[in-house]
């Protein structure tokens, strides 16, 4: 099994280090962190999709216009999981399967470039998608994204226990080394995806956390991220509670788990630069890589 970082989104918020906590420029740096999976016997596996093809060709008809200034979101087609793929050596057909961490615009935009895959996501997402409540939830969500995919496989938050997480299960037609782990709270339908490598287990939490010094063991956050957590969050306590758990998970020194979130850059590169055969996109507009 290999893994494949990629950054399928960029966004250059006004408010430089007070987002991104290293920018020295007017703007910051945030990411879209998805993963590319060779399996043995299902074919790719993509994590997320970050922004798609439709989104940067008709990107007011699929995201909300506040997003895409609040954010400032530079859609271009070399960021999006169709590019990065074919520049592998890939077809899109050869994505047999998309696990979701949930359904925010800025993680399922690319669906509908991979027409013949597999979708899987938690129920309890895909029933709050369609609700579309409020004000940020139908800004949040953008069916447009997602109304063509022919084969979902929805999940109910059942299954075995994994480093103290409950609930944990593998997926239809996948490894069992591909886990879903549910981490309710930025929507109630959000999960995180583990992975176990050679070099042990890769944990994507998602938008479960922003900002890499949420997981140290005195946390910290920059102000526009803990601002947009709270803009964004569903559930407060339970946002909170699953940060902790994850936050406690990363400082057992007994673990062998490497977590990471959606969208921190500094975290995107160190892993880049433990795998191997794999370039950082636009690695030239990266801030520097400071230890945590």
């Amino acid at each position: 099994m290999r893994i494949h970082h990629l950054n399928c989104g960029c966004m250059c918020p006004v408010g430089g280090r007070l987002w991104d906590g290293v920018s020295r420029g007017l703007t910051g740096r945030l990411i879209c962190h998805c993963l590319l999976v060779e399996t043995d016997n299902s074919g790719l596996v993509l994590v997320d999709t970050g922004f798609g093809s439709r989104d940067v060709e008709d990107p007011y008809g699929r995201i909300s216009p506040l997003f895409i200034h609040t954010n400032r979101i530079q859609l271009e087609h070399r960021y999006t999981a169709l590019e990065q793929v074919k520049s592998l050596g890939f077809s899109p057909r050869d994505v047999r399967h998309i696990v979701l961490t949930h359904l925010d615009f800025d993680h399922a935009g690319g669906l509908e470039d991979f027409p013949d895959a597999v979708v899987h996501v938690l129920r309890a997402e895909v029933e709050e998608a369609e609700v579309r409540h409020g004000f940020i939830h139908r800004r949040r969500y953008s069916p447009g994204q997602w109304d063509e995919v022919r084969d979902w496989r929805f999940y109910d938050p059942t299954g075995e226990r994994w480093f103290g997480f409950g609930s944990v299960r593998d997926l239809d037609g996948l490894p069992p080394e591909i886990l879903m782990i549910p981490l309710p709270g930025h929507t109630m339908g959000h999960a995180g995806i583990a992975i176990d490598t050679p070099e042990g287990w890769l944990l994507n939490a998602g938008d479960a956390y922003f900002y890499r010094h949420e997981m140290d063991a005195d946390p910290s956050c920059t102000p526009g991220l803990a601002a947009y957590q709270r803009l964004m969050e569903e559930n407060r306590p339970l946002r909170l509670q699953n940060q902790e758990r994850l936050r406690d998970l990363a400082n057992d020194g007994r673990s062998d788990v490497k977590i990471f979130c959606s969208h921190d850059p500094i975290e995107f590169e160190a892993l880049q630069r433990l795998s191997t055969g794999w370039r950082p996109l636009q690695a030239e507009y990266a801030p520097p890589l400071r230890a945590h």
